[in-house]
């Protein structure tokens, strides 16, 4: 498992129960270095001062906000230690509250919450508690000099962690809103009737990044000295003009999934059964790659 990156008590009403956290989820890419162009050696950054116009070492530099307009005030590390959370060795459960009320934009980073030793039990009582009434729990944690309020739900196995947006952090778009009023009966019956054809069990692991994978084929295909084999281009799309025959075409088309996810590595398609196609089989129809 994973490295522990936060260790103490998790208490709610007078329970208390020793817990650690596991980062539960990172992001992958593929990383470049700069490097100068006639040689291929490694650059470094210089740190530059506009008014002196000169270089600077990286000693020379105070950390600076701006109150105003080209006004900053300086402010040293120490002077944000002191008023930076300190790290304890405590987590509160504040309230708990019902998991369909609590908007997915919130949730930031994932945690995976495991019990420590002698806290299996309390532990196993929150997580069916929580499971079985539909709740999620919202606690505050200080960790990394920083203070958080987390969602704590119950996942296939155990509890999971969530560090959660303040509402400031959240962006307000007046603009995103949408007018249902346009909706025609006929028309909400018959995309129904598509989603419903594209249903399909939730499977994470089909799903691939195709762009890390295609820079990754094409940086050892360099190392390599082959030939670089551009991505084909995506098929252009009209505009939809008339909704409800796009609809039906839709449905006709063979009620398939999306094409990035009937396709493997090698770019064949690879049948995938869905709940309409299922019914279709029992009947003696043949699924295959072209259906």
């Amino acid at each position: 498992m994973a490295s522990t990156v936060w260790k103490g008590h998790l208490t709610f009403g007078l329970l208390s129960l020793p817990v650690k956290l596991f980062s539960a989820a990172r992001g992958e890419s593929v990383s470049f270095n700069q490097l100068h162009k006639t040689d291929h050696s490694r650059v470094k950054q210089v740190l530059y001062c506009q008014a002196e116009d000169k270089p600077i070492q990286r000693s020379e530099i105070v950390k600076g906000y701006e109150y105003e307009k080209d006004k900053y005030v300086v402010v040293d590390d120490e002077e944000i230690k002191k008023v930076a959370p300190k790290t304890a060795k405590t987590m509160e459960v504040l309230e708990f509250v019902k998991a369909s009320e609590v908007d997915p934009i919130y949730l930031e980073s994932s945690y995976y919450l495991a019990p420590d030793e002698a806290g299996e039990k309390p532990y196993a009582l929150l997580f069916e508690s929580l499971r079985q009434s539909g709740c999620v729990g919202v606690a505050k944690i200080a960790m990394h000099n920083r203070e958080h309020i987390v969602i704590l739900r119950p996942g296939s196995k155990g509890i999971l962690l969530h560090t959660m947006y303040y509402p400031d952090e959240i962006r307000q778009v007046e603009e995103f809103r949408t007018d249902t009023s346009t909706v025609k009966e006929k028309e909400l019956a018959l995309a129904k009737t598509l989603v419903e054809s594209l249903l399909a069990p939730f499977e994470p692991e089909k799903y691939k990044d195709d762009y890390r994978e295609n820079l990754k084929a094409m940086i050892q295909a360099k190392v390599e000295g082959k030939e670089i084999v551009e991505t084909a281009a995506p098929t252009h799309m009209a505009p939809v003009i008339d909704i409800m025959e796009a609809l039906k075409a839709s449905l006709a088309e063979g009620k398939k999934p999306p094409r990035s996810v009937r396709e493997g590595s090698t770019g064949a398609e690879v049948p995938v059964e869905t709940s309409a196609d299922s019914g279709k089989s029992k009947k003696g129809r043949k699924t295959s790659s072209g259906d």
